[in-house]
């Protein structure tokens, strides 16, 4: 515009000035529209048929999650793939870990998840691999959230006098059909059926070996023993009450250990490959440790998983066959990740009032991943094959 011409300098201030004002109002009021807001003039620069409605705003949830993604992203350009023996130790340690040191109710809700059975007077649930059945230090453990599982179980009614007990246990390490009850009365029930044989517990174990004869009864007494050496600590024994004579060819009685514990356990193999096997057992007596001592001091067959009676004189990790770590992915040195494959698999109690009760209990991940990776068979699967 001719207005908005250049200003030459030429001493006299002055006048350069209204010079310059009187151009800025030519150029302000020459348009032929009147000036426009900013929000206007952001409308007007918009194309044609967009859209102008306001973006909804990023919920801190949707932030968060963004956020974590990100952080993901950029971890996985910096860190390098994890191998297959790394992702598998991960996969053990969150199989065996994922409950360890949660918060009570956390607890609560993944056991009310698990309820097998329930009737007036018992429960029966899923246990999880890790947590202790009664108060251990520093472990939430069953017990102590049973308040808390109660009152999910009756719809967190607040006024609510039902109660949950522990009747039989199962120790840490043991995966399975737990049985709860709901009065002293029935513990006293239960304990009663329990001393006649009447109540059957059933479990599935995996050994490393393959029991010979396939099917049988261990009849063995167990005692506590203390292990010395250079760690002296204390395992469970066998204390048999017969041993072989000097020829080699009979048994001769010895005299029993009166701190000894009658310990009988009924055993059948299931199925057998890659140099481990699928075992049923079915314990008649109620010792500590009974069905891991038998198989690994009767029949030389640990449970898979056992780094306790794996060995007698030392505290180690369990020590496995080169086949069975390659089936199972893993190097001797990692092999303390390994959980004991011991599952309460059926749980069958006589009725008061109606039919027996029967209830079988899925296996947890891990204990089937083993199977497949060892090219074990479950029953019904065997059966059709």
């Amino acid at each position: 515009m001719n207005s908005c011409r250049r200003i030459v300098c030429t001493g006299d201030w002055s006048s350069g000035l209204n010079l310059l004002f009187s151009g800025v109002k030519t150029c302000r009021f020459l348009g032929t529209s009147p000036s426009l807001s900013r929000s206007q003039t952001t409308a007007a620069k918009q194309a044609p048929g967009s859209d102008t409605r306001e973006k909804p705003r990023l919920r801190a949830m949707d932030l968060a999650r963004k956020v974590q993604q990100e952080k993901t992203k950029t971890q996985a350009a910096v860190e390098p793939p994890l191998s297959g023996q790394q992702k598998r130790v991960m996969e053990l340690k969150r199989f065996s870990q994922q409950l360890q040191n949660v918060h009570p109710n956390v607890m609560a809700k993944h056991l009310h998840r698990g309820v097998l059975y329930q009737d007036k007077d018992v429960v029966i649930i899923n246990k999880p691999y890790g947590v202790p059945v009664r108060d251990d230090s520093g472990v939430t453990s069953i017990s102590s959230v049973l308040p808390v599982l109660s009152k999910l179980m009756d719809g967190m009614k607040i006024r609510s006098n039902s109660q949950l007990l522990p009747c039989l246990g199962l120790e840490k390490e043991t995966t399975g059909a737990l049985l709860l009850v709901r009065s002293e009365e029935v513990v006293e029930h239960i304990l009663n059926v329990n001393r006649n044989n009447q109540l059957q517990m059933k479990y599935w174990v995996v050994t490393v070996g393959v029991p010979v004869p396939s099917e049988g009864v261990i009849d063995i007494p167990i005692i506590e023993r203390e292990v010395v050496g250079s760690q002296p600590h204390y395992k469970m024994a066998l204390s048999p009450v017969f041993k072989m004579n000097d020829a080699g060819d009979g048994v001769t009685k010895v005299r029993a250990n009166r701190q000894a514990q009658p310990a009988v356990t009924r055993y059948r193999v299931l199925d057998s490959s890659s140099g481990c096997s699928l075992v049923e057992l079915q314990p008649l007596t109620g010792v500590k440790h009974q069905m891991r001592v038998h198989m690994a001091f009767a029949l030389a067959c640990p449970i898979l998983g056992d780094h306790k009676y794996s060995h007698w004189s030392k505290l180690a990790p369990q020590k496995l066959p080169e086949r069975v770590l390659g089936k199972l992915g893993l190097e001797q040195s990692k092999i303390r990740y390994l959980p004991l494959h011991l599952h309460a698999r059926q749980l069958t109690l006589p009725g008061t009032s109606q039919a027996d009760i029967s209830v079988s209990c899925p296996l947890p991940k891990y204990f089937t991943q083993t199977l497949s990776r060892m090219h074990l068979s479950l029953p019904n699967e065997k059966d059709q094959k």
